[in-house]
């Protein structure tokens, strides 16, 4: 194999294809970068058996072929090399050689047999989104992703596909995000989980928020094309939690208090509260929702903290423990001047929605306050 390449673009690219190599693996193969020559371009991908990333580069080949070369010692490499033409060769023997000006480099490389294929989608139900619509309903959804090993379903987001609309919906055991939006869509109902690592590195490569993300969802895998990228991830399978009885269980309609808020205030007045909370000891806030005003108070080890600001409240007063982390997180994720917060007491879910439309829902749970303040 031989050929010379833009050290830019290939650096570029495998910088990008390098998140989805494995780091640590009994299979030498998948801790690195295939790369394949032919034609006029270079085809590189990772995949560590679960998420698969492949691009290619344009170039000029000498002499088609394909080695594997360990994903971290080429990025390394790619990224210090002087000039801006780079040219890789590899001998029968799997040595590859890396020369940019007066750099040269010799590593030894892998066959390429030994790269496991990557899943084809193939037959799947074809769905169109805008790039920066997807990362925002990311965004907005995986902070609530499940960290938890027991229940690997819920380390993923489940998206839900009708009719001209799509919705992503996240749990972790203490909350839960719903986003949905208005898409493109006419076909069948669809229904699957797409691991939370996948989104991750799917948003990364966004970058014109106009331009239009391809997924392609098959019965165990899911491939997205972003910009000049193919991610090839597999689904997860089990039982994702039933949200639609959650919501039908808290009927929100008939809430016994609402609160219309401004999430900025409600924002910082969590953010100062929760100066005088630590890490180590686990300390709720104390949320008490009145006519008029939201008071926002806690007494650690460390000290206490109290604060207070304006809200819309309607129906019965109301006094709330909450874990400051999960609040915050979910009041971030609004990304509206308002929102509505409806409750049904002190041991009920908490639930905050935009002032029109239903574009969003976070559910919050209590926590049970043990220390006045």
């Amino acid at each position: 194999m031989k050929f010379v390449c833009s050290t830019t673009d290939i650096s570029e690219a495998c910088q990008n294809v390098q998140r989805a190599a494995s780091q640590k693996a009994t299979m030498p193969a998948i801790e690195g970068i295939l790369i394949r020559a032919r034609d006029n371009e270079v085809l590189l991908t990772g995949y560590d058996l679960e998420v698969g990333i492949k691009t290619s580069v344009a170039a000029k080949v000498e002499e088609p072929g394909a080695i594997i070369i360990n994903a971290k010692y080429l990025c390394e490499i790619l990224r210090k090399l002087p000039s801006a033409q780079v040219r890789i060769e590899s001998d029968e023997r799997m040595m590859s050689s890396i020369t940019s000006g007066e750099a040269n480099f010799g590593i030894k490389g892998i066959s390429p047999d030994d790269y496991p294929e990557l899943p084809s989608v193939t037959g799947g139900y074809p769905i169109e989104i805008k790039q920066g619509l997807l990362r925002d309903m990311v965004r907005q959804t995986i902070f609530a992703v499940s960290t938890n090993e027991t229940k690997l379903v819920h380390k993923g987001i489940k998206v839900e596909v009708t009719d001209n609309n799509i919705k992503l919906i996240a749990v972790d055991g203490y909350r839960m995000a719903i986003r949905s939006e208005d898409i493109d869509y006419k076909g069948e109902e669809l229904s699957f989980v797409v691991p939370s690592k996948t989104f991750s590195e799917v948003v990364k490569l966004i970058g014109d928020p106009e331009k239009i993300i391809n997924m392609g969802i098959g019965k165990r895998h899911i491939v997205f094309d972003v910009a000049d990228y193919q991610i090839v991830s597999r689904l997860l399978d089990g039982d994702f939690l039933n949200y639609r009885s959650i919501l039908e269980q808290n009927n929100l309609q008939d809430s016994q208090t609402t609160v219309r808020f401004k999430t900025r205030e409600f924002i910082e007045s969590i953010e100062r509260t929760a100066l005088v909370i630590s890490d180590r000891i686990k300390t709720p806030l104390k949320v008490t929702f009145s006519p008029g005003s939201v008071r926002v108070a806690t007494q650690t080890d460390i000290g206490s903290a109290s604060d207070r600001f304006d809200a819309d409240t309607s129906g019965a007063a109301v006094e709330i423990g909450f874990n400051n982390r999960l609040l915050l997180e979910a009041m971030r994720a609004c990304e509206t001047d308002e929102a509505y917060m409806k409750l049904n007491g002190p041991v009920a879910p908490a639930f905050i929605l935009p002032l029109l439309g239903e574009n969003f829902l976070y559910l919050v749970l209590p926590v049970k306050m043990n220390t006045p303040s």
